[in-house]
């Protein structure tokens, strides 16, 4: 991400939007011909794409576009994608935006940033595509200049892209693997294409890109400051060893008897995934638990002590527990669930990296309130009155006591992350 090429990364934002209503307004003239279960199906794909979350500035016009999505090179800016004729998408045809979502490149014929999850969209058929395009049609045209990007230079060269688009891009509709059920095709293929899990659950590498080889391995989330847990089949989140109604709950509710969602997660399913269809829902289940077991879990972990940085920061950690964690959380981590999550034996607790559990204890959270669970518990945040040294003690607690394997926690972690989230 440090060189040139790195620019080109430009980082699967999920962005914080506000969940909008999804207008409809009679087609314009000149527009595709589509009955209303064309738009209808549209509307249902591009919220498994979460197209609001980039294309919507929350509290503005649906899919009127400006929306900042900072980066480390820079400020790119989501463009209009309502179909006013002169800022919007109203002169396209829909073969120029199925060109457009499948190679990457706008109507003019310029490279698109890979903010644009082009490399994943490419994968969705004509059909699909179509069904988008004529549903953002539908909605009411905003006339509303696109704003420019402000990147620095040399991230703000397009030549760049073409070897970044060498390297990581593949273009062509998602195959069918023969060997599979069609609900095990369906979920691969709302996996890898709508839904684009892979640019926020895959390493990205020095140069802005990821490896197939890694896919689905789990990483950090630049300039969001979350991790990404891996979805590999026991690596970190374990899908492995979930129930396929586990994974679809946790995709539609934010919340099923395994784990509960929060910060970037938690906008996807607020956005998008909770609207998915039970049929989709399991059958994108059916696909991420297939995912191969790459490294499987310590099955050993060493006694939370030893794993310590020293014996004074667990207990200070197991003190300071008892006082504000144990309520809620139970003495010996238990939780009660479905409100509260357990700690003891939570894989998300002791992943390799400790970002997630800091988080929470620093910022606290809430699961994204959905149709099946519209009234959802909360983590209070606890930055305003602990000290990164006491926040360092509660995670290494927690990440090491009741066999859980995680390491412990520098203070210094605490302070980057409590300073890089503050508003």
């Amino acid at each position: 991400m440090r060189r040139v090429l790195a620019a080109v990364l430009v980082l699967a934002l999920l962005g914080v939007g506000a969940l909008l209503l999804w207008q409809r307004a009679p087609l314009r003239s000149g527009g595709p011909v589509a009955g209303n279960g064309q738009v209808e199906r549209g509307r249902y794909l591009a919220q498994a794409g979460d197209c609001i979350a980039c294309h919507t500035v929350p509290g503005e016009a649906i899919f009127s576009g400006n929306r900042p999505m900072p980066t480390p090179f820079g400020t790119l800016y989501s463009p209009n994608i309502t179909p006013d004729d002169e800022t919007g998408i109203g002169k396209w045809t829909a073969d120029e935006f199925y060109q457009m979502m499948h190679t990457g490149r706008g109507r003019d014929g310029k490279l698109l940033y890979p903010a644009m999850p082009f490399a994943s969209y490419t994968k969705v058929t004509r059909a699909d595509s179509d069904a988008i395009f004529a549903y953002l049609r539908s909605v009411p045209p905003v006339r509303r200049n696109s704003r420019g990007h402000d990147l620095r230079f040399p991230y703000n060269n397009r030549a760049l892209l073409i070897g970044w688009r060498t390297l990581y891009f593949q273009e062509g509709e998602y195959q069918p693997d023969p060997g599979k059920s069609a609900e095990w095709n369906r979920g691969a293929y709302l996996v890898q294409g709508l839904g684009h899990c892979a640019m926020c659950h895959t390493p990205i590498n020095a140069l802005g890109g990821s490896s197939p080889a890694r896919a689905f391995q789990g990483g950090l989330i630049p300039m969001q400051h979350w991790y990404a847990p891996s979805l590999t089949s026991n690596r970190e989140s374990g899908l492995g060893e979930w129930s396929e109604q586990d994974i679809a709950d946790l995709l539609q509710a934010g919340i099923s008897s395994r784990a509960t969602v929060y910060g970037p997660m938690a906008e996807v399913t607020y956005n998008s995934l909770q609207y998915m269809n039970d049929a989709d829902a399991r059958a994108m289940a059916v696909y991420l638990k297939s995912l191969p077991n790459t490294d499987p879990p310590d099955s050993a972990p060493a006694l939370a002590p030893v794993r310590a940085d020293t014996e004074q920061m667990y207990s200070d950690g197991k003190r300071l527990y008892g006082e504000h964690c144990a309520n809620c959380h139970g003495a010996e981590g238990q939780g009660k669930p479905p409100h509260y999550p357990p700690l003891a034996g939570n894989r998300s607790i002791g992943m390799v990296s400790a970002v997630n559990p800091i988080r929470m204890v620093l910022n606290g959270g809430y699961p994204p309130g959905t149709r099946r669970n519209p009234m959802p518990y909360g983590m209070p945040p606890f930055a305003q009155f602990m000290t990164d040294a006491e926040i360092a003690a509660i995670v290494t607690y927690i990440r090491t006591a009741w066999g859980n394997p995680g390491a412990p926690v520098d203070v210094r972690e605490v302070g980057a992350l409590r300073a890089a989230t503050v508003e």
